[in-house]
């Protein structure tokens, strides 16, 4: 199979074309491996579309493979959530797999190893066996229980499995080296005494595989030829070959790349449960959730993710993303395929003081992006809504819009020019007038008019309450390394604010399987999926102001 140099994008692509080339493999398996103890995040969506994509570009294969070693922790609302993340981004795997599936294979692996004196029942405290690996500049100390008899450490870890230890009384170490540079290689713990109900298992096991037994292990039982996860998994690298080698099994081999950092964002499950358990969000499917639920529910599509994580690629060391990156790359997508509409957020009445009582029914494209999409009819008449900050009673300089005198469009619709303003008591504006020019209707202009301002509208007689829901950071800090155990101290109070009541033109509740809208000079906004009857919510996915801009290099 031949690969042209200018086609590869990353170091995983050059490393895949040279097994292919030199025959090591004959074609590639990968796996996407999480664990079901939350939901996925967008750092979770850059692996699926490199494991993934890595076998929609040179064939193959793809597994998803739960590791689902941690029976407290998991759930099977996770796995079905996982499962409808990575198909909602446009994902689907060859085979599905369970590390439950390999129980019995893995403890018959561990006693292969404990035969082969190369693994022993340590009956040590955790603290104790933590100063017993030493530090990085000196050598471990060998445990009392190291070179306990193979037939005692058999029996202990078939006493184990039956239920009769208790937890945490003892755990199954590999025998390795307690001299290595390497602090992972020092025998690590492989299996540990643990009674909670698994969601697939039930009470069959009370003992369970470590991270590093389980992982490669089952890696090998799948043939996976390129077991990719992130560079914290360097040091782990060693273990995972260790025992591939000693067990003779296939030779999957593991590769490291960068996480995915993002400003404004954290991407540790057990921060993100803290912030649903202690009720910060409305659930993992919050919309200022960074999981890829929550982004749906915002709004985001599943090609501006897929977009966003080719962007940022694959690369060797950790870098920090800016969020505006993943927010351009929804708007982009956005702008071609959203519906524009007409909403007010903060209403002024306009009374057109020259137009009479009627209805006239213009013609407004529903996305200029999408001439095949065709147009709505907008009902004119004679009082209108309008933005409050679209009138100003003493303008700055090169202000546009309305103001005693001064002309400007009315999208969609005609030239107006005010004409007065009635205050209330309390000296804020009430009403403002104007007069119509009927002959510069929009796509129809005969007045020679020009103007400099436009401004958006929707009629009060037929407007329709709507509630709109804006989002903001969760975090006040771009950099969230810093939020340790301190995340209440950087939550922000403003990260979500209601709009009890917007008014929207009347085709807006019409656009029933319609879910992208553009509001016009608002941003663009989300349906919310589940609509109360008769009650319309709209998520703000992102403005339309642009903050970020690709290289024009």
């Amino acid at each position: 199979m031949e690969f042209e140099q200018n086609h590869i994008e990353n170091f995983i692509e050059e490393i895949i074309v040279n097994d292919i080339q030199n025959g090591r493999i004959q074609e590639i398996k990968t796996r996407f491996p999480p664990e079901p103890n939350g939901y996925l995040h967008i750092g979770h969506a850059k692996s699926i579309c490199l494991n993934f994509g890595l076998v929609d570009k040179f064939g193959g294969s793809t597994h998803l493979r739960f590791d689902d070693t941690n029976p407290s922790t998991e759930k099977e609302d996770y796995v079905q959530s996982i499962k409808k993340d990575i198909q909602w981004l446009g994902f689907q795997w060859e085979q599905e797999f369970y590390a439950s599936d390999y129980f019995d294979t893995l403890f018959k692996l561990a006693c292969h190893l404990i035969q082969e004196d190369l693994a022993y029942i340590d009956e040590s405290s955790p603290e104790d066996i933590a100063i017993s690996k030493g530090t990085p500049t000196s050598s471990g100390v060998a445990s009392r229980y190291r070179n306990r008899p193979v037939a005692e450490s058999i029996a202990l870890f078939n006493d184990m499995k039956a239920g009769k230890i208790p937890e945490g009384a003892m755990v199954l170490r590999a025998k390795i080296d307690l001299n290595h540079p390497n602090m992972q290689m020092r025998d690590p713990i492989i299996y540990r005494i643990k009674f909670a109900h698994h969601h697939r298992t039930a009470n069959q096991w009370c003992i369970y595989p470590m991270y590093d037994f389980a992982h490669g292990q089952s890696d090998a039982i799948e043939t996976i030829t390129h077991s990719i996860c992130t560079l914290e998994f360097i040091p782990h690298r060693p273990v995972y070959d260790w025992f591939i080698e000693k067990l003779h099994l296939f030779p999957s081999k593991q590769y490291e790349f960068a996480r995915l950092n993002l400003t404004y964002t954290i991407m540790s499950k057990r921060k993100l449960l803290f912030l649903v358990d202690n009720k910060y969000v409305n659930g993992w499917d919050d919309p200022r959730m960074p999981t890829i639920s929550g982004l749906r529910n915002r709004g985001y599509t599943p090609a501006s993710i897929r977009n966003f994580c080719h962007r940022i690629g694959i690369a060797k060391r950790d870098n920090i993303i800016e969020h505006s990156l993943l927010e351009f790359c929804v708007r982009e997508d956005l702008n071609k395929i959203a519906t524009r509409r007409m909403v007010v957020v903060h209403p002024l009445k306009l009374i057109i003081t020259n137009f009479n009582d009627t209805v006239v029914w213009l013609d407004s494209s529903n996305n200029p992006e999408q001439p095949e999409s065709g147009s709505r009819k907008l009902p004119f008449t004679k009082e209108l809504w309008i933005e409050k900050d679209d009138f100003m009673e003493n303008p700055p300089k090169k202000y546009f819009r309305l103001t005693p005198g001064q002309k400007v469009r009315l999208k969609s619709a005609f030239i107006i020019e005010c004409t007065g303003y009635l205050k209330a008591e309390d000296g804020s504006i009430k009403e403002v007038y104007a007069n119509y020019i009927p002959e510069s209707q929009s796509g129809n202009d005969t007045s020679g008019i020009n103007v400099k301002g436009t401004i958006h509208w929707v009629s009060i007689k037929h407007a329709d309450a709507i509630e709109l829901r804006l989002y903001n950071h969760l975090f006040t800090v771009a950099d969230t390394s810093q939020i340790k155990d301190n995340m209440s101290h950087f939550i922000n109070s403003r990260s979500l604010e209601i709009i009890p009541r917007a008014w929207a033109e009347p085709q807006l509740l019409n656009d029933k399987h319609v879910q992208h809208f553009q509001f016009i000079r608002h941003g663009y906004f989300f349906k919310n999926p589940e609509q109360p009857q008769n009650f319309y919510v709209f998520h703000k996915t992102v403005d339309l102001k642009d903050s970020w801009a690709p290289s024009k290099s």
